[in-house]
Parts: C-alpha cells; sequence; structure tokens
C-alpha cells in the first residue's frame, strides 16, 4: 500500500488513473444512492408515523398502492436487478460505463432499454473527480475535494428527481467542511464555522422573508444546509459568489425548462443541483470568479 501511495505522489498520471478508477466505481454506487435512499426515506418516515400513532389501519391507508420493494432494503440488500424482469445483474453486467456499452444499454435477458443516465453518473463523477485531482494535486485536499465531488454528485440527482436533498448526505458533508478546516491551507477554522452558520442562515433568512410576504415556500430547508456545508468547505467569504451564481444560473434554466415544456412559471424546481455545481466550481475557481466579479462591477 505504501508503494502505491508513492507512486501516486512521484507520477501525476498514475494519480489521476487512480482516481478516475475509483471515482467509476463510486459513481455506480452512487447510482444505487441516488434510486434507493429516497425510498429508504419514505420508509422511515412512514415506519415513524406508524409507531408514533400506533396503528395499523393508518399505516395501511398511508401504504396503499406504493412501493413494492422487499423488506430488506438498504444500500446493500436487495442486490441490483432488472426492474423489468428482474434478472440479477451479475458482476460482469455491473462494470461501470463498459458493461453499459457491451450491453448496448439493454438488460441481458429482456433487452429492455437501460437508462442512458446510469452511465453518465459514473463518467461524469470519475471526470469530475480526476478534473479535482489535477487541479489539487496529490493532497489533503485533492481527497477532501474529491469526497465533495461524490457527495454533490448524489444531491444533484435525488434533488432533481425527488426535490430532496437528504440530512444523511448534507450534514456528513457539513462537518467533514469543519473538520477538514483544521488541516486546510485555505480555509481557517473560523472561516468555515463562520461560512456554515452564515450559509444556513443567509437562505434561512431569505425563506422567512418570502414566506412573511407571499405565504408560500420559496425553498426547502435542505437548501439551507446544503449551503452551510459549502460554506464550511469554502468559508464565509465565497458564500455570495455561490449564491450569486446558483440563483442567476438556476433562474435562466428553471425558466426555460419551464418555458420549453409549457408549464406554469410557479411550479416548484430543485434549486439544489445549482448550489451544488456553483460550489463546486468555487472551490477550484473562486479566487478567478471572485476577482474577475468584482473587476466587472468596477468596470460597470
Amino acid at each position: 500500500m505504501d508503494a502505491i501511495f508513492q507512486l501516486m505522489a512521484d507520477s501525476l498520471i498514475f494519480f489521476l488513473g487512480f482516481v478516475f478508477i475509483i471515482s467509476l466505481m463510486i459513481g455506480s454506487f452512487l447510482n444505487v444512492v441516488i434510486y434507493r435512499l429516497p425510498i429508504m426515506m419514505e420508509r422511515s418516515w412512514k415506519a415513524d408515523f406508524h409507531a408514533h400513532f400506533d396503528t395499523d389501519t393508518a399505516l395501511e391507508n398511508t401504504s396503499s398502492n406504493t412501493s413494492t420493494e422487499p423488506a430488506n432494503f438498504n444500500l446493500v440488500k436487495p442486490d441490483s436487478t432488472c426492474p423489468n424482469c428482474q434478472h440479477k445483474i451479475r458482476a460482469w453486467e455491473n462494470i461501470p460505463v463498459l458493461s453499459w456499452l457491451l450491453l448496448k444499454g439493454r438488460c441481458s435477458q429482456c433487452h429492455t432499454a437501460i437508462s442512458v443516465r446510469y452511465p453518465l453518473v459514473e463518467l461524469g463523477t470519475a471526470l469530475c473527480s480526476v478534473w479535482i485531482a489535477w487541479h489539487f494535486g496529490y493532497s489533503w485536499s485533492a481527497l477532501a475535494g474529491v469526497v465533495l465531488t461524490w457527495g454533490l454528485v448524489a444531491l444533484i440527482f435525488i434533488d432533481i428527481d425527488t426535490m430532496l436533498l437528504p440530512d444523511q448526505l448534507t450534514l456528513p458533508l457539513l462537518w467533514m467542511g469543519l473538520l477538514f478546516s483544521i488541516i486546510n491551507p485555505d480555509v481557517t477554522t473560523t472561516d468555515s464555522i463562520i461560512g456554515a452558520t452564515a450559509g444556513y442562515l443567509s437562505l434561512w433568512s431569505v425563506y422567512w422573508a418570502f414566506k412573511l410576504l407571499t405565504g408560500k415556500e420559496g425553498m426547502g430547508y435542505g437548501d439551507f444546509k446544503l449551503l452551510a456545508a459549502l460554506g464550511a468547505w469554502l468559508g464565509w467569504q465565497y458564500l455570495p459568489i455561490v449564491i450569486l451564481m446558483s440563483s442567476l444560473v438556476g433562474a435562466v434554466i428553471g425558466v426555460t425548462v419551464l418555458t420549453i415544456q409549457g408549464k406554469d412559471k410557479g411550479q416548484a424546481i430543485p434549486f439544489g443541483p445549482y448550489l451544488a455545481i456553483a460550489g463546486w466550481l468555487t472551490l477550484l475557481y473562486g479566487d478567478w470568479i471572485s476577482a474577475y466579479y468584482w473587476q466587472w462591477v468596477g468596470i460597470r
């Protein structure tokens, strides 16, 4: 193991290749997380409801016509299967990206199409992780940035699918950001703590101001926690950049998508993906973005 670490330290190509392979496998696991974690959360909510009210009738009413997933359902079990024919996915059919290409995007048994999103998540996770590794080089910052990338990928797609940003992901990212500040050469622990606090309270304040003025909820609490996590990783100084980028891009893309789809412009859209992407870009190029922005403001 020491020899592998030394080789990564000595060879950038080996280091990037290692990160790519590991992140491809993690991307495959993230596909499982993206699909199963919301179902696990829903099951937990129903179980809590049943435990609190202690009534079988209430549970039956809330669970009618819902998922038929097996009782033992978590991120490990049951084994992955084809949703159409229930064919158990074999090891050679579960190689990230490659298996999808070899199977031509279809189940080996019933030939039902397999969504292209699965290999795209795997490949996107690997490429973004390599980008982080190349930017920071062989260092603790690279390791931390890659782990943050994995978490953000999962959050992006869960929010797109379900409009949820699970505490099971946002809170660990928050605590990891605070802990990493102890050895982070770019963000002090004080800046990290203030960033986490300011990140949460800034969107919390917007949420309540909007609700008091309109009587509607403009965003979810998961957005507060995600920005708190990004504040812990980046420091409070970069929060205005993250908020500005995510708001502008989110508004443009959101209105465009709703217009193309012919939906009401009051339709709720997930804000988490824009926060995550803005935070990830700020992690890489925060200094450049900040300098360019203030230069642009000064020229104007």
